[in-house]
């Protein structure tokens, strides 16, 4: 992002899925299977002062390369969104909404000592005060029927169609970010991904036509990503997409033509 910076490219909008700080050895179900729900070293806690600066440092990095009206959707659990919330009240950032991301089909959680963890949260932010963002509050209105959309989101994860070429560790379902850039962009409006994995968000992009720039530190979930981009562009995959997804569904027909977006991949050593 610091070399994004130097060109002086802002982004319409951003949504970032940052470690959430919770690979500690602990279990959970996938399949019907007891599994363990470590993601990777990137995922383990340094510590809170650690963990702290490193979500003020790529926040304050992200609002460099936002556009003064852009906004950013944060996803997170309460392992770290609490920690993100704080450090985008300091940085200037003006928190819009937290959405509860309600999953309609959680695990069960094993030890039998907490309620289950069914939700998960995504902060809304813009990246200033003052300035005036883009919402599209009729849209989301009809889509939730004809009345204001509420904060509380009931989707499902994500299901097999959607790890055709394999699955990233904390991949985020389609229709999540279907919603996310629908209420937030418009058609041929730049969004960043700087924690892109497996580039969900950069299918989405494709499938709405917005124009997508992902980083990620993994050649291997990047390598996963541009196959799932390449397959976004097939017309088969695009009418299952749309069938699947409530979203789209209640979209008409034309929605499906779409000016050809654009889409870069930033691989190590994260060179512009």
């Amino acid at each position: 992002m610091d070399e994004i910076a130097k060109s002086g490219f802002l982004f319409d909008s951003a949504f970032a899925d940052p470690p959430y700080f919770l690979s500690n050895g602990g279990i959970s179900v996938q399949s019907g299977r007891q599994v363990c729900v470590d993601k990777g070293d990137w995922d383990k806690s340094r510590g809170a002062e650690e963990d702290a600066a490193f979500t003020r440092r790529w926040l304050e990095a992200l609002r460099r390369i936002l556009k003064p009206s852009g906004t950013v959707w944060i996803s997170g659990t309460h392992h770290n969104t609490f920690q993100v919330a704080n450090a985008l009240v300091g940085l200037g950032y003006k928190i819009l909404n937290v959405i509860v991301w309600q999953k309609t089909n959680p695990p069960p959680n094993l030890s039998c000592r907490y309620f289950t963890h069914s939700t998960e949260f995504v902060i809304w932010a813009r990246r200033e005060e003052r300035v005036p963002h883009y919402f599209d509050y009729d849209l989301m209105r009809e889509l939730a029927g004809g009345q204001q959309m509420r904060d509380v989101w009931p989707l499902p994860a994500i299901g097999g169609w959607e790890k055709a070429f394999g699955k990233h560790p904390t991949q985020k379902p389609l229709s999540l970010l279907v919603r996310i850039l629908l209420a937030s962009t418009r058609e041929g409006q730049w969004v960043l991904d700087p924690f892109a994995g497996s580039c969900t968000t950069g299918v989405a992009a494709r499938l709405l036509g917005r124009r997508f720039f992902g980083i990620d530190q993994s050649a291997e979930f990047l390598s996963l990503g541009v196959k799932r981009f390449e397959q976004a562009e097939t017309p088969a995959f695009q009418a299952e997409a749309f069938r699947r997804i409530d979203d789209l569904r209640k979209m008409p027909d034309s929605n499906m033509a779409r000016e050809e977006p654009g889409i870069f991949f930033l691989p190590p050593p994260f060179l512009v």
